[in-house]
């Protein structure tokens, strides 16, 4: 099983460069950033874990582009893989962000994983003119339309929300098939959608009954016809070694433990510490990157 942070990256505390080159000396495989492009200040879409418009914390107002934080962080790390823990497609054109997705690919070496949402704040995506109650179809054409781009010569691609004629489309992405996972309450809905459209599930935070939905999963996607099994990403709070081998036992191929936005020193350090408790080989807190 393999082990990676995400950070809630903002404009405060330590920068994606510095955490994910901590996390890459640490021995940590793969490193996450979430994404808002904004966030209306009136809002009906109540948030996930407060169940009210009410925002856990002020992060959500101060998220850094995720593409930009990744880019940075590209430029300092050689092995670390490059995630998103969320991004929103939908928020943007397809065909530009199939552009920076691939270009990053190609620049870091073929390192990037595309955790993608529906997007649980609905009125942010209504700024974007995304339809209500069509967020679902409005994703699967977006990773249709970049897939398309990222792996055909000559890319086109006709549907309700994007389409385009035989196009080109370089640089292609240094992975064969970037690997997409979505981040979504484990309902067999959802679970559904990532057997048919995804490569794996990202759970949510505090997800329960892991269990049951992993299973599930694996149901949906012999279902499915696709082959081999699905990669499952659980979000974690503290390494419990027996929750983390159990997980491992049920299918779990990665863990991802959150990372504050704090100073470099106290993140380093968190970072050394979990390393260590995980038993990863280069384990250690180590001096303070540079930015």
């Amino acid at each position: 099983m393999r082990y990676g942070v995400v950070l809630f990256s903002s404009d405060r505390g330590i920068t994606p460069a510095q955490a994910a080159r901590a996390a890459e000396a640490a021995g940590f495989g793969c490193f996450y950033v979430p994404e808002h492009t904004h966030i209306p200040v009136r809002r009906d879409a109540p948030h996930p874990g407060t169940g009210t418009a009410e925002l856990p914390d002020d992060r959500y107002l101060r998220t850094l582009d995720p593409w930009v934080a990744l880019s940075t962080a590209a430029a300092v790390t050689s092995t670390i893989r490059l995630g998103t823990a969320v991004a929103l497609p939908a928020e943007h054109d397809p065909i530009t962000l199939a552009k920076t997705i691939a270009t990053l690919d190609h620049l870091s070496g073929g390192r990037v994983e595309l955790g993608v949402g529906f997007g649980w704040n609905t009125d942010e995506l209504a700024d974007h003119g995304v339809p209500p109650g069509r967020r679902r179809a409005v994703l699967r054409e977006y990773l249709g339309a970049m897939q398309a781009l990222w792996s055909r010569e000559e890319a086109s691609y006709r549907g309700e929300f994007v389409s385009f004629g035989a196009s080109w489309a370089w640089p292609k992405p240094l992975q064969p098939r970037i690997p997409v996972l979505a981040g979504a309450g484990g309902s067999e809905k959802n679970l559904g959608w990532i057997a048919r459209w995804a490569d794996g599930w990202l759970t949510t935070p505090g997800e329960t009954d892991v269990d049951g939905k992993v299973a599930l999963l694996h149901q949906a996607w012999r279902e499915a016809g696709r082959d081999g099994r699905p990669r499952v990403t659980a979000l974690a709070g503290r390494p419990d070694p027996g929750l983390l081998a159990h997980w491992a036992e049920i299918g779990v191929t990665d863990v991802a433990f959150g990372i504050p936005d704090r100073s470099p020193e106290e993140v380093v350090g968190y970072l050394g510490r979990l390393a260590g408790r995980l038993g990863l080989a280069r384990a250690g807190s180590g001096p303070v990157p540079a930015a």
